[in-house]
């Protein structure tokens, strides 16, 4: 064992503060990584507060993980001390149930491990993420980061990138098809950008006309007000796909109607009520309505590959690990373009 040094909540009422822990050495088929940049996810905010219940304390979050290798196992091949690594939202599956063997390991049949929040068998506690100096994960689920991004920018990459590139990929999105992205946040402004780059014609929704500017500058041709009901009519059932982004209550239908026969609307936004579908939004059309976790492994790398080739990154705000709480108060006011992420050099250092 090591010692590390991170940020943690203790319960569901308090802050995150400085917290100094033990994590693994690494075994045979391990890499250990120094954290350099971790970004913030809704996630993080609800598991350090026990929003969507069983979180286990002290919990130290962070699923978006950019650093460099410092120790491999002895069976590691694919790193080595001094690459750039990153680590996504799980570490672990069975690796045995259908999914994980057809590299689908977000839906691996008993459950993935987590980041954060999860069991570790190494030591019989439960996993901490990316607020913290370093991390020792499989090398399975170690992502190559490429050399010529912004490495603070990468980080949203492996979560709200992977979550808006998943479905995009499954579902073929190609050049010349009309895509529509509802919303325009962490993940929206990342769907807007790689459907742009796969070649789409990229139509964002969003009930704020005063993020024109900025869709059409993240790659967006069209930008329609949701509330005014004449520019969603003239929309309608034109769309190849939708990406819904959103994660309040809204009117599903509406979007389901813009779907040309045939069509496809994901939803990767979580609202916390369900949202009411009429059954002939998608009888009427032979439509789809349908949902998608994060990506694989493999598929995670492709999309790190594709950004690359594309230079896409997120759009950030970087902050100090010690304004955490302010940049928790200021994601749930949507105070951000588009994500945040520390700068894990603030990290206060171990006594």
């Amino acid at each position: 064992m090591f010692t590390c040094t991170g940020y943690a909540s203790t319960s569901a009422e308090a802050p995150l503060s400085p917290f100094t822990f033990e994590r693994r050495d690494p075994g045979a088929s391990d890499i250990e990584i120094e954290i350099l940049y971790c970004g913030v996810c809704h996630s993080d905010l609800h598991t350090a507060r026990n929003e969507w219940g069983g979180t286990l304390y002290p919990c130290v979050p962070g699923h978006e993980i950019v650093g460099r290798v410092t120790r491999v196992g002895a069976d590691v091949s694919a790193f080595k001390a001094g690459d750039l690594a990153g680590v996504g939202c799980m570490v672990a599956s069975c690796r045995e149930c259908d999914s994980c063997r057809e590299g689908l390991e977000q839906y691996c049949v008993p459950g993935f491990t987590g980041t954060y929040n999860g069991p570790e068998p190494q030591t019989g506690g439960h996993t901490f993420g990316g607020y913290s100096s370093h991390i020792v994960v499989d090398s399975h689920f170690v992502l190559h980061i490429p050399e010529n991004l912004d490495l603070a920018a990468v980080a949203p990459l492996l979560c709200a990138g992977i979550t808006t590139y998943s479905p995009l990929r499954h579902w073929g999105v190609k050049a010349g098809q009309k895509v529509g992205v509802v919303g325009l946040g962490g993940l929206g402004h990342m769907g807007v950008k790689l459907a742009h780059a796969m070649g789409a014609h990229v139509v964002l929704f969003t009930t704020s006309p005063g993020k024109e500017a900025d869709a059409r500058r993240l790659g967006a041709s069209e930008v329609v007000i949701s509330k005014d009901p004449g520019a969603m009519a003239a929309q309608g059932e034109t769309f190849d796909f939708i990406l819904d982004t959103v994660a309040a209550d809204h009117d599903i239908n509406a979007y389901l109607g813009l779907l040309k026969r045939e069509g496809t609307l994901v939803q990767v936004g979580a609202p916390e009520k369900p949202l009411a579908v009429n059954a002939f939004s998608v009888i009427w059309r032979r439509r789809n309505f349908s949902g998608s976790l994060i990506g694989g492994i493999a598929e995670t790398q492709e999309m790190l590959d594709f950004c690359a080739e594309h230079g896409i990154t997120s759009d950030i705000e970087i902050i100090p690990i010690d304004q955490i709480e302010t940049a928790y108060g200021r994601m749930l006011k949507s105070d951000v373009k588009y994500r945040f992420v520390i700068d894990m050099a603030s990290l206060p250092k171990a006594a």
